[in-house]
């Protein structure tokens, strides 16, 4: 009963100082990763802003070859809706381009519904930095609420190496 007791106890004060910690962690957070593509600003810029195209080099949305997908609007245009729902590693939600700035900038919005709710912003920048490198900058931001917060002093280690995994995997399908 002692053991009990103090396991208990021990679980409780482990708790109770994860609470404090979240009270001082921001709530904003924001992930940035880039990469240069050796092609064309306008051919690479042509290829990431179609969410479709994401089934070929995001690490998210590969993590489920047959989860559910839905489509709504045209690919590639400001409206256009992408939703999803997968197994436990993928999730459920849905993506909308919300701006393009032609063969520069494609932002969208992503609402995760499933394992946890909340929203992201993405923002994708296509920069040309020679006639055949083009440099991508991927941001990814959002705000989680407390005590969900915590998880902030770790998101950028986790979801920045997913997204360099999917950088990489474009730049080699654009590179072929």
């Amino acid at each position: 009963m002692r053991i009990i007791i103090t396991l208990l106890s021990g679980i409780a004060i482990l708790i109770v100082v994860l609470l404090i910690v979240a009270v001082f962690v921001q709530n904003d957070y924001s992930i940035h990763r880039q990469i240069v593509i050796n092609k064309p600003a306008n051919k690479v810029f042509d290829f990431v802003r179609y969410l479709k195209n994401q089934e070929q080099y995001n690490k998210w949305v590969m993590a489920d070859r047959n989860m559910k997908k839905e489509q709504k609007g045209i690919d590639g245009t400001v409206g256009f809706v992408y939703a999803w729902d997968g197994n436990d590693q993928a999730g459920k939600g849905e993506q909308q381009i919300t701006n393009i700035t032609a063969n520069q900038i494609v932002e969208s919005r992503i609402h995760f519904i499933r394992p946890f709710e909340g929203n992201a912003r993405i923002v994708l920048i296509t920069e040309s930095v020679a006639d055949n490198q083009t440099k991508v900058d991927w941001t990814m931001s959002g705000r989680s609420k407390y005590p969900m917060n915590l998880t902030n002093l770790f998101v950028d280690s986790i979801l920045g190496s997913d997204m360099e995994t999917s950088l990489n995997s474009l730049k080699t399908i654009l590179e072929k």
